[in-house]
């Protein structure tokens, strides 16, 4: 359950930023390799920030 909140904070962030680079004229290529950047580094936050730590 706690990956599926950081999941959805990083989608709302991610949209959010996309948005505004698309107000700032921005072109779309630059968007989109910054939305797959911004994924990849939320998925990674949060599968560091939710897994279960090993009892050994």
């Amino acid at each position: 359950m706690s990956f599926g909140i950081y999941a959805v904070g990083y989608l709302i962030l991610i949209a959010g930023v996309a948005y505004l680079a698309h107000l700032l004229h921005i072109p779309q290529s630059y968007i989109v390799a910054g939305v797959i950047i911004l994924a990849g580094v939320g998925i990674v936050t949060g599968v560091q920030s939710t897994r279960q730590k090993d009892p050994s």
